[in-house]
């Protein structure tokens, strides 16, 4: 299996890779190309983990996709809130992730996932906030709960104090 995501990973990204720069992929294209390589250990593309170490992955802003053709526009006039809280909490998880080596890869890793999952943790908070689906609304609370949980056991993991529990929402507005 690994080859073969190798095989086309390269096939698919060897372009933009290999001609020195990540920067002509969108955003989140870029951060799924990122995970793949240090999924594969970063050997499909030698000197990736430095090219994108050296870009400031804060300052990165996805563009917003296009409406999907048929869109009703009051129907995603009424989704502009979810959309922009997504927003919000999909460039506060990417500010988070970009952490300064510090030479112990355990406590990078735990500064990494992190927000990644404090971010799993407020999109849900937008479905349960948003979300009309109740089978949605259920999983989002176990998205928020098993989230916190595995916050909780990194932290701890690595010697950090945990902050003080807060109740898991509800579903109801803030």
């Amino acid at each position: 299996m690994t080859g073969a995501i190798r095989r086309t990973f390269r096939r698919n990204f060897a372009g933009n890779l290999f001609s020195g720069s990540l920067r002509p992929l969108p955003g989140f294209a870029r951060g799924a190309l990122v995970g793949t390589v240090l999924a594969l250990g970063g050997s499909a593309a030698p000197g990736l983990a430095h090219d994108m170490n050296a870009m400031n992955m804060g300052a990165m802003k996805m563009a917003a996709p296009a409406p999907a053709p048929g869109t009703d526009p009051a129907a995603l006039a009424a989704e502009r809130p979810f959309l922009d809280g997504n927003d919000a909490a999909m460039s506060t998880m990417m500010a988070g992730m970009a952490v300064a080596p510090t030479g112990d890869v355990d406590k990078d890793f735990v500064d990494m996932m992190v927000p990644h999952h404090q971010g799993a943790i407020d999109m849900a908070k937008l479905e349960l906030r948003y979300g009309t689906n109740q089978k949605l609304k259920y999983l989002a609370q176990e998205i928020i709960v098993t989230q916190q949980q595995e916050i909780a056991a990194m932290r701890l993991a690595v010697g950090e104090k945990l902050p003080p529990s807060t109740p898991s929402p509800t579903g109801t507005a803030d």
